[in-house]
């Protein structure tokens, strides 16, 4: 199969679809809010993909076919799975938005990361023997639009492969049904006019629960069916996030008009020699485009060493495109858009509209784009010159630590008859992860005393007010270990990077987490350091109001590092130390300041795990380690809480227990409490699996919750079980947490009065 247009030279796997000023973000609560209806909701999302076509023509994405359309209101992944009927639901929004969000009638779909970003992608549940019904019409609709409008862009799904390995179970016996529905679905393409599409496979980077060379022969199945159908446009098939291994022979073998491999930085940092394989197994037919400008961080591409890169994978080839190495969903949208980084430090970023520019300077070379070739140049420069990177202090400090692994003493069961006798809890004790609902009058306190309207000592007011008020309902509702509901924070990392010197945050890099939930990830550009408390001021006020504990909350480093855009000039486990270091001494000053139990929250643990198994042992050992250090001197009467969510915990079973956390929350009423079926006797910890989902707007009864008490009970001895909610409240709104709450003590005290 040929098409009529050839690939363009100069591409991107993906753009960021939530909108400059999150327009998608606005229009999706809109809509769920009933302030706007489906006309209007569908109308005004129109208009953002037709805005984001021309800017990124005007960027000079000019060729056809070199804008990706990778279209989804909520999910790629739902997207996807939606369009080749994997999952019913057909065009129907409502339909669409209870299966990513939930509604009175039934849960949403499990959440979970998206590979080793911070996105989350919507777990498709399937069967075996499920009819698979496509509905075209919703990718037809988004390429026709588009070329109404005057753009040719590139349809996008993900992989079938992919798509299987990423469904709960990963029911292969389907394959064959999916492929025909895929071949239905690209046939309609083809009839509406579209020469290209591009199908995304990043599983065949990872190591899954799949093996990689069974992975492999399911590549091997669905693409000699698709690639040998005739009524389709020619296949454009990617492979972001890492390096293939297995598949890379049998991508050579099936041969699609064009193949992506993902040529980062970070990924050769773990297969130095990928360039030189690639270049030696796929054939010279096969239209190669070279993932060189990262998609996942934010450092300004080396274009010098990047030539270098192209040179070796294009040897013996007419040509190559350029391409990012993963969708820029991961970026935020432009450095235009920041007015108070530090100069110096500007110079040496790239957002999303960057990395465009960046890759049309690699396609011309550079004798055409010497003045881009000049000025990356000089921020390699002048970022390797900087003072801002290295900090003489935290360097030794760092050096001093002991080698390889740290533990907190006494052990556990020691440290947990102090802390019994010290907090005097009840059975099934009750708390909260820590955020509490950012009320419209307190965002409205942060950005009027942001912008100068209100002094520090009215701010202070009005965030003891609302720390008082939220301490004074869960005593009135019943909670046994209290917080302060992080009314002074913006986000859980980003109010720690303002804090903590070696961090830069912006003011506009919003990237999208899940639907419409965004976050500014902060930037580490150099050592990181304490340079006074933190946290300290509000714990040690909350705790003033309260005869029950009240809990100091930080953010791990390992969360706080996955939550960043990192450096890429020395290793994580570094980093990791550094920002541990810094907590470490938060810790000592909540204790001094009388706070009895501290939470280090690490959500992130699986987030930053390699995708590839023979590279996971030594990320666990580093990560554990951080954490540790930061609990490493606490008191044994000091309860260390930890808390992770959307984390497939199995799989990181053996080193969340290593964290030597004396409580441990996770996310599982999504899940059922299924995950707590991998608990065995080295995970010694107390336990709090989630038994509310505070991702759904959906008020969880009395008696739903007392059953998944009764199914945690299961596995986990009453002594040990505690009950809280899946993750923080700062999402949802007091009409819902206040009877969730209550519904969530009352079904505690139930299962408590039938255990006697």
């Amino acid at each position: 199969m040929s098409s009529s247009s050839p690939f363009p030279k100069a591409t991107i796997e993906g753009y960021p679809r939530i909108g400059a000023n999150r327009e998608l973000k606005r229009a999706l609560e809109s809509y769920w809010a009933g302030r706007i209806d489906a006309d209007t909701f569908r109308s005004t999302t129109h208009a953002l993909r037709i805005d984001n076509y021309n800017h990124l023509r005007d960027l000079g994405l000019t060729e056809d076919y070199a804008i990706a359309a990778d279209v989804a209101y909520y999910d790629q992944v739902l997207e996807t799975a939606l369009t080749v009927g994997l999952i019913p639901g057909g065009t129907d929004l409502d339909e669409e938005f209870a299966l990513a969000r939930g509604n009175d009638t039934r849960v949403p779909l499990e959440m979970t990361k998206w590979f080793d970003t911070n996105y989350h992608y919507l777990v498709p549940e399937i069967a075996a023997g499920q009819d698979i019904a496509p509905a075209a019409e919703r990718i037809v609709r988004i390429f026709e639009e588009a070329k109404e409008a005057g753009h040719t862009v590139r349809p996008f799904l993900v992989g079938p492969v992919t798509l299987i390995a990423l469904s709960k179970p990963a029911e292969w016996s389907l394959l064959p049904s999916l492929i025909d529905a895929y071949a239905t679905v690209l046939a309609a393409l083809k009839d509406a006019g579209a020469e290209w599409v591009q199908l995304a496979e990043p599983a065949l980077v990872a190591d899954l629960s799949t093996p990689d060379a069974e992975l492999a022969q399911h590549l091997r199945e669905a693409y000699t069916t698709l690639l040998g159908a005739e009524n389709r446009p020619a296949v454009y098939l990617t492979t972001p996030y890492g390096a293939t291994r297995e598949a890379l022979p049998v991508l050579a073998e099936l041969a699609p008009e064009a193949l992506h491999v993902d040529l980062a930085p970070w990924t050769l940092d773990q297969d130095a020699d990928y360039p030189q394989r690639v270049a030696k197994a796929i054939p010279a037919e096969t239209h190669l485009v070279a993932g060189l400008v990262d998609g996942r961080n934010v450092w300004a591409a080396n274009l010098r060493e990047r030539t270098e890169v192209l040179e070796a994978v294009a040897a013996g080839r007419d040509a190559v495109s350029v391409s990012t190495s993963t969708s820029l969903q991961h970026v935020p949208h432009t450095l235009k858009a920041e007015k108070n980084l530090p100069v110096d430090v500007a110079t040496w970023l790239s957002f999303a509209d960057e990395k465009v520019a960046e890759i049309q300077a690699l396609v011309a070379g550079p004798e055409a784009a010497e003045e881009a070739f000049a000025q990356s140049d000089r921020a390699v420069r002048t970022r390797a010159e900087s003072e801002k990177i290295h900090n003489a202090g935290v360097e030794k400090r760092v050096q001093a630590l002991p080698e390889g692994a740290v533990q907190r003493q006494p052990e556990f069961s020691a440290r947990q008859a102090a802390q019994r006798e010290a907090l005097g809890l009840p059975t099934l004790p009750t708390t909260t992860i820590g955020s509490f609902p950012q009320t419209p009058e307190i965002r409205k306190a942060r950005a009027d005393h942001k912008a100068g309207e209100l002094d520090d000592a009215a701010y202070q007011e009005a965030l003891r007010t609302e720390i008082k008020n939220v301490i004074e309902l869960q005593e009135e509702i019943g909670v046994d270990v209290l917080v302060h509901g992080e009314a002074e924070r913006n986000d859980m990392v980003q109010y720690f990077a303002e804090l903590l010197d070696g961090f830069v945050v912006t003011e506009n890099g919003w990237v999208q987490s899940y639907g419409s939930r965004c976050t500014r990830p902060p930037i580490v550009v150099g050592d990181v350091s304490r340079a006074a408390a933190m946290t300290v001021e509000w714990a040690k006020y909350a705790q003033s109001l309260s005869d029950k504990p009240v809990k100091g909350m930080l953010t791990g480093p390992v969360t706080i590092l996955a939550w960043s855009f990192k450096r890429d000039d020395v290793p994580l486990a570094v980093s990791a130390d550094q920002i541990a270091l810094a907590l470490a001494d938060e810790v000592r000053d909540l204790e001094n300041a009388g706070i009895k139990v501290i939470q280090i929250d690490e959500p992130a643990l699986r987030e930053l795990l390699p995708l590839r198994a023979d590279e996971r042992a030594a990320y666990l050992d580093w990560a554990v380690r951080a954490f540790r250090l930061v609990a490493l001197e606490a008191q044994p009467a000091t309860q260390i809480h930890t808390h992770l969510c959307y984390s497939e915990f199995g799989q990181i079973i053996d080193a969340v227990a290593a964290l030597d956390a004396d409580v441990t929350s996770i996310e599982a009423a999504r899940s059922k409490m299924e995950l707590l079926e991998d608990l065995d006797e080295s995970f010694h910890s107390e336990i709090g699996p989630g038994v509310w989902d505070i991702h759904s707007p959906r008020v969880p009864s009395q008696e739903e919750i007392a059953g998944l008490l009764r199914a945690a009970l299961e596995n986990v001895p009453t002594e040990r079980l505690w009950v809280n909610p899946d993750c923080g409240l700062k999402t949802r709104g007091y009409a819902e947490v206040e009877p969730s709450l209550r519904n969530l003590v009352a079904a505690r005290d139930e299962v408590v009065a039938g255990l006697k």
